[in-house]
C-alpha cells in the first residue's frame, strides 16, 4: 500500500462517517489525492492473506475458509451429463424458497460462429456459445461449523453471445447482458448485443427474448431503481480522444411501458450534461463537483448499423449532445441513485466512480465520487457489491495479481481474495462478487477461459468467515 493510498484511506474514514455501510459512498469525494508514492506497506485488518486449505491457488485472510462450487469446462459434480460451460462472469444471488440461496451466472464465451455451438435448448442462435447458468446452493451450520454445498446446476440462457455482466432485479430476476454486437455478417444466425431476462424460478433454459428495445450495444452492466422500475445501464466501450473507433461509452436509462414487464417495450435514453454538450468525463474531472444532467431519447435503439459499429447507439446520443465516459462496468444502486465505475476513466487511467441521483422525471445530478490517482491506490476497478450490513467489496480487472478488495468505513482498503500473478492463469479475473442475504458468505467467480476450447478452468467459489472481527 503507497502512502497515497494510506492518505485515501485516513481521508476516507475521517471524511465520510461511516460510509460504506449499505446506500452510503458520499465519503469517497474526500478520499482523492493527486500526488502518488509508492512506500508503505498494506495493513491487513483481517490478518495477512495465506493460501486457502482448500483452495490452493487463491490467498485469503486466517479464520476464513474458501471452497470451490463448481468448475467451468469439466463435467458438473451435482448434474448427470451436464459439462459445465466455461467463462464465468457476472452473477447475481436469489433466496429461495426452501431456505437455499440461487446463483444466476453468465458465460462470457467469445467462440466464432464457425464454431460456436450453444451450450443448451432452446436457444436464441444456433451459433452463439453464451447464456447463463444457474445454481442451487445450500447453507448449513453458522460460525466455524458452517458448510456451503453445491446442490444443483444447470443451463438458464442458451445461444446468446459474450454474456459480461448484468444485474438483478427487484422483481426476481437476473438481467444477463452482451457484450458484443455481431450478427449474420459474422456468420452468426441472429443480431447480438441485447439483454435477456432470466427468471430465478427457471429450472432449465428459459425462452431466449432479446430486450430490443433497451438498446443493441456493448451492454456490461445494470441497476435497478426498485422505487421505479427504470433500468440503467452501463456500456463497455473506450474513449480515446480523437480516435473515431473509440468515441466512448454512454450511461444509458431504459424506462418500461409497464414496470417490471421490460420485453414490453419502453424509451431509452443516454445521459447528457446540462449546458455542456459532448461533455467528457475522463480527464479534466474534480471530484465533488455536482452537474447538472438530463436524459436524451435514444430514438433507433436498435440499428441495423449496429452490427458493424458497435457504438451506433452511442453516436446517436452523441450527436444531439450526450456525455461520453471512458469503459464504464460495474453498476448498483444505493444513496437514492445509481453508482457507476468507469473502469479506465480519470487522469491516470486507473478508475473513476460516478454517482448520478435523480432529482425529477427528466433530470438528475451527477457526481464524481473518486478517482483514483494511480494504479496503486485501485487499479481498474469492475464488478461491485456491497457486503448487507457491512463494506464495499469490488474485484479490480488489472494486470498482475488479481484481488477482491473490500472498502470499510474507516477507510481501509483490505485485501480479501488474492490470485498471484504465479497462478494467474488458473483461476483469471475476478467478477461477480454477491452475497448471502445475510452478508455471510460471499460468492464471487474466477473468469478462466473465454474460449469454449480454451484450458483454463472457470471456477465460483464461497467464502466466509469471522467478518464481524474486522472492518467489513
Amino acid at each position: 500500500m503507497g502512502i497515497e493510498r494510506r492518505e485515501f484511506l485516513k481521508r476516507l474514514g475521517v471524511a465520510g462517517g461511516a460510509i460504506l455501510q449499505p446506500s452510503s459512498l458520499t465519503g469517497l469525494v474526500a478520499c482523492n489525492v493527486h500526488s502518488p508514492t509508492d512506500v508503505a506497506p498494506r495493513a491487513a485488518l483481517y490478518g495477512e492473506l495465506a493460501p486457502s486449505a482448500d483452495c490452493p491457488e487463491l490467498e485469503i485472510p486466517p479464520g476464513f475458509r474458501c471452497v470451490r462450487l463448481s468448475t467451468g469446462g469439466a463435467p458438473s459434480a451435482v448434474r448427470s451429463g451436464l459439462v459445465v460451460p466455461n467463462a464465468f462472469d457476472g452473477m447475481g444471488a436469489f433466496p429461495l424458497a426452501n431456505g437455499n440461496l440461487r446463483l444466476i451466472r453468465n458465460h462470457e464465451l467469445v467462440d466464432a460462429a464457425v464454431r460456436a455451438r450453444p451450450i443448451g435448448t432452446p436457444a436464441y442462435d444456433g451459433r452463439g456459445a453464451g447464456g447463463t447458468s444457474s445454481l442451487e446452493v445450500r447453507i448449513g451450520g453458522s460460525g466455524a461449523n458452517r458448510t456451503v454445498e453445491l446442490v444443483d446446476e444447470y443451463v438458464s440462457l442458451a445461444g446468446t453471445r459474450v454474456n459480461c455482466a448484468g444485474g438483478a432485479t427487484p422483481w426476481g430476476s437476473w438481467l444477463s447482458c452482451e457484450e458484443d454486437t455481431m450478427g449474420p455478417g459474422q456468420g452468426f444466425e441472429r443480431a447480438h448485443g441485447y439483454v435477456f431476462e432470466v427468471p430465478m424460478e427457471a429450472t432449465g433454459p428459459t425462452l431466449p427474448i432479446p430486450l430490443r428495445a433497451m438498446g443493441r450495444f456493448k451492454h456490461e452492466a445494470v441497476a435497478v431503481d426498485p422505487s421505479t422500475g427504470i433500468v440503467y445501464q452501463t456500456e463497455d466501450a473506450w474513449y480515446v480522444r480523437g480516435l473515431a473507433n473509440a468515441p466512448g461509452a454512454g450511461l444509458y436509462r431504459y424506462i418500461p411501458n409497464r414496470r417490471q414487464h421490460l420485453a414490453e417495450g419502453g424509451r431509452l435514453q443516454i445521459l447528457a450534461v446540462e449546458g455542456q454538450p459532448d461533455y467528457v468525463t475522463a480527464s479534466g474531472q474534480t471530484p465533488g463537483t455536482v452537474l447538472q444532467a438530463r436524459w436524451i431519447d435514444i430514438d433507433e435503439p436498435d440499428p441495423a448499423a449496429a452490427e458493424a459499429d458497435p457504438s451506433a447507439v452511442f453516436r446517436e446520443g452523441r450527436a444531439k449532445g450526450a456525455a461520453a465516459f471512458a469503459r464504464l462496468e460495474g453498476a448498483f444502486y444505493a444513496d437514492g441513485g445509481v453508482y457507476v465505475v468507469s473502469t479506465n476513466g480519470g487522469e491516470a487511467r486507473a478508475g473513476q466512480v460516478f454517482h448520478y441521483r435523480p432529482t425529477s422525471d427528466e433530470a438528475g445530478e451527477l457526481t464524481l465520487v473518486f478517482e483514483s490517482p494511480s494504479s496503486s491506490v485501485l487499479d481498474g476497478p469492475d464488478n461491485i457489491c456491497l457486503r448487507p450490513g457491512g463494506g464495499l467489496l469490488l474485484c479490480e480487472d488489472a494486470g498482475g495479481d488479481q484481488y477482491v478488495r473490500g472498502l470499510d468505513r474507516d477507510g481501509n482498503v483490505i485485501d480479501v481474495v488474492r490470485a498471484p500473478d504465479r497462478f494467474l492463469r488458473q483461476p483469471g479475473e475476478f467478477a461477480g462478487a454477491c452475497f448471502s442475504p445475510d452478508g455471510q458468505v460471499m460468492f464471487f467467480n474466477a473468469q478462466g477461459s473465454l474460449d469454449s476450447s480454451g484450458s483454463i478452468p472457470s471456477a465460483t467459489y464461497a467464502l466466509w468467515g469471522p467478518w464481524e472481527d474486522g472492518p467489513l
